[in-house]
């Protein structure tokens, strides 16, 4: 079974230009990925996730998000929530200007002198709460923190990498021959497993159900792929339980 990949988490900063808070949003997102905390980020791009990007609706799914929206219409933080699950944090860029009295910035294109402060303001904001993110553990299952993590990775300037379809791990059958990979299976299984819902045809209608939130079936493979899943899901389980009667 594929290993899960390493725990990031999801940067979606509002697309809005109409407003210098938009510009605000995106300049302080990208500080956060290329600068402050740029290994433990990726950046979820909004038009493509709620256009029914895959890969990000998946990754923001099973892994936290951070929203960043320039007013209170939230469209990051609606979008987030609807399409995926509830954002473990947000920042609102007029009520951070009100709360810590800074000058409202001004500028689309270019931000004035407030507006560059504004953007420090956040990127830091937003990277604390990267820290308390990955400095507990983050359950998929609860979409909550559960027990204390240890102490948070060193930083190094990167350039900021995408979740699209690349941050979540894949599982691929060969069925009669022809390749089929299963976007986020692997977090599936290991979401059902946690539930403790142990393999039945009643959980494999469930899984199945997820399995089409994140991939296209072709309705003459449907049932050779669901046999797969299921034999899949039979090992998964077997191999856990093997792995917690060891420990």
């Amino acid at each position: 079974m594929p290993e899960l990949l390493r725990k990031k988490v999801g940067i979606v900063a509002c697309s809005g230009e109409e407003l210098a808070e938009g510009t605000v949003t995106r300049q302080a997102a990208l500080k956060v990925l290329e600068k402050l905390r740029p290994e433990d980020t990726v950046t979820i791009c909004l038009p493509l996730f709620l256009a029914g990007g895959e890969g990000d609706r998946a990754f923001a799914k099973f892994y936290p998000t951070i929203t960043i929206d320039g007013c209170d219409k939230r469209c990051a933080y609606r979008a987030t929530e609807k399409y995926s699950n509830k954002p473990a944090g947000s920042i609102v860029i007029t009520d951070l200007v009100a709360q810590q009295n800074l000058a409202k910035p001004e500028g689309k294109r270019k931000l004035n002198a407030a507006g560059e402060v504004v953007v420090d303001a956040v990127a830091e904001q937003v990277a604390q709460q990267v820290d308390e993110l990955l400095g507990r553990h983050w359950s998929r299952r609860e979409g909550s923190f559960t027990e204390p993590k240890s102490s948070v990775d060193n930083q190094q300037e990167v350039t900021a990498t995408c979740s699209c379809g690349s941050g979540i791990p894949i599982q691929t059958f060969d069925i009669d021959g022809k390749k089929v990979a299963l976007l986020a299976l692997p977090l599936l299984f290991a979401n059902f497993y946690e539930r403790k819902q142990t393999p039945s045809e009643a959980v494999l209608k469930e899984i199945m159900e997820g399995v089409k939130i994140y991939n296209e079936i072709e309705t003459d493979m449907e049932t050779a792929i669901r046999n797969q899943i299921y034999q899949s899901y039979q090992a998964y389980w077997q191999e856990k339980e093997a792995q917690h009667e060891q420990n």
